[in-house]
């Protein structure tokens, strides 16, 4: 084998490896969250098939001839790529309990089989033990740099221009026709045909099983349901997630809960059809933004969306919202830190989903930027999601109480300690936080708690204290949020 073709398998192969395992992340990130676990999982399967084809692949290649092992390895690696899509989300939709050994098969197998090829090649380049070092060094460094230009290809270029099951359904489909040509170079390794009928099976498969977006964005798997019951309700689903909804005819109807418990806080606490200066921390389809903007003309909304698939959905799907209101596509703590001191009337946290959570908007640090940038009287509301014994939740008020002096807690009686029955069953809290000298109202905002008919009450004081009991505040340094947030067994769809 010549040298710029041994280069170009150990290259492609090892570029293909990190392709797949970038994917498959994105694939899981629907159903398992895109959290420290699933990414820690995902690297510690392709990890293990790396470890694992590189050592099986070194002991076959001094057993058997490595000319004849090359083409079919890249062959079944292919077929086994192109039905990852499909394999996945019939899993996670059909037939849950599977999708563990799923997702292990789909990353395992053709790692696996990849990483072979390394050592095969490397057997067949060998021709003199006085060069081990120098052929073993460059097929080496060769195949690290495939891996490099296949992570930054993956994360930079391919995510952002292609669906996840067409990145995968076209690498097969290279990986297929490397094994065509190398077989044919060889020994004329017949398996192509049939390899090829799985790769279009797959590609076909893609196309039906649930689970497809309208658009697939660098973080999501988006989608737009039309409300039957309002003519003009829309729901933006990310990663099969209710996420917003909002109505194109009627930017004051919000159809969500909790929701309705920020803007009864907001209601509460500032004037009525006073205008704000207001920042969101997360834009997803702007609907606090657009209530805002209909309530209190003249606010001037800035929102930090770091999903710009998204922003391009709101204006698509959504229509463009109030001239003063602009959606900024950053990182949310990046762009705290570009706001000046006292120059927020209001700041919203509405980033964290109910499986996963930028845990570096959660922390005091954090938390210091969004005080920072809040005028005198200013206001922080953010909605959380936590199920379980809430041990995510509990941590961030108690972060909270840490950095403003006073915060309440929004939420269902019974999740928030304050209904003498009922069963907890955690979803989604509001959290007021603020270091002004003027006391919230809070019997304001329970009055208008009551008039949207959300059925909420509030904790704050002793209650709340209680309600936080020994759990402690997160910091930059440490910050399991992961670990913490336990995501809802039923999930809205």
């Amino acid at each position: 084998m010549g040298p710029r073709v041994a280069a170009a398998l150990v290259f492609g192969s090892s570029a293909a490896v990190l392709v797949v395992e970038i994917a498959a992340l994105r694939l899981l990130a629907p159903y398992l969250g895109l959290t420290l676990e699933t990414s820690t999982m995902v690297i510690g399967i392709a990890l293990t098939a790396i470890a694992l084809g590189s050592w099986l692949g070194g002991l076959i290649a001094d057993r058997l001839e490595p000319r004849r092992l090359i083409a079919p390895a890249l062959g079944v690696s292919g077929a086994v790529v192109a039905l990852t899509p499909a394999g996945l989300r019939a899993a996670a939709e059909w037939v849950p309990v599977t999708l563990f050994l799923v997702a292990a098969l789909t990353i395992l197998v053709p790692g696996a089989l990849l990483a072979a090829v390394t050592p095969l090649v490397t057997k067949l380049r060998l021709t003199s033990l006085t060069e081990t070092g120098t052929v073993v060094g460059r097929l080496s460094g060769v195949g690290t740099a495939g891996s490099i230009v296949g992570t930054v290809l993956t994360g930079f270029v391919f995510v952002s221009r292609w669906p996840v099951s067409g990145i995968l359904i076209g690498l097969g489909t290279l990986l297929l026709v490397g094994s065509a040509l190398i077989g044919w170079r060889t020994w004329g390794w017949t398996g192509t045909p049939a390899l090829a009928l799985v790769v279009v099976a797959g590609g076909l498969a893609s196309a039906v099983v649930p689970g497809d977006c309208d658009t697939e964005t660098r973080y999501h798997c988006v989608r737009v349901v039309a409300d039957p019951a309002r003519d003009g309700g829309r729901t933006l689903v990310l990663d099969g997630v209710r996420h917003s909804y909002v109505d194109l005819a009627d930017p004051t109807h919000l159809e969500f809960t909790y929701v309705r418990a920020v803007a009864s806080a907001v209601d509460a606490v500032f004037p009525e059809r006073e205008p704000l200066v207001a920042h969101h921390l997360g834009g997803g389809g702007l609907t606090l933004p657009r209530y805002l903007a209909a309530t209190r003309p003249g606010t001037r909304n800035v929102v930090s969306e770091i999903d710009s698939g998204v922003v391009r959905v709101d204006h698509t799907r959504f229509g463009s919202p109030d001239p003063r209101t602009e959606v900024r596509v950053e990182d949310g703590r990046l762009g705290l830190r570009r706001l000046d001191p006292g120059s927020r009337d209001l700041v919203v946290g509405d980033a964290f989903g109910g499986v996963s959570v930028p845990w570096h908007l959660t922390t005091a640090e954090a938390l210091a930027e969004v005080r920072r940038v809040l005028t005198t009287n200013g206001l922080y509301v953010a909605n959380l999601i936590d199920h379980g014994d809430l041990a995510f939740a509990r941590a961030e008020v108690a972060t909270l109480r840490a950095t403003f002096k006073q915060v309440s807690l929004l939420g269902r009686p019974a999740d928030i300690g304050t209904g003498s029955s009922g069963t907890r069953v955690g979803g989604n809290f509001v959290v007021l936080a603020s270091n002004s000298h003027r006391p919230v109202d809070l019997r304001a905002t329970q009055e208008a708690l009551d008039a949207r008919h959300t059925g909420w009450r509030i904790a704050t004081g002793a209650a709340l204290t209680t309600w936080i009991a020994d759990a402690q505040p997160l910091t930059d340094d440490f910050a399991p949020v992961d670990q913490l947030l336990q995501p809802s067994p039923r999930r809205s769809r």
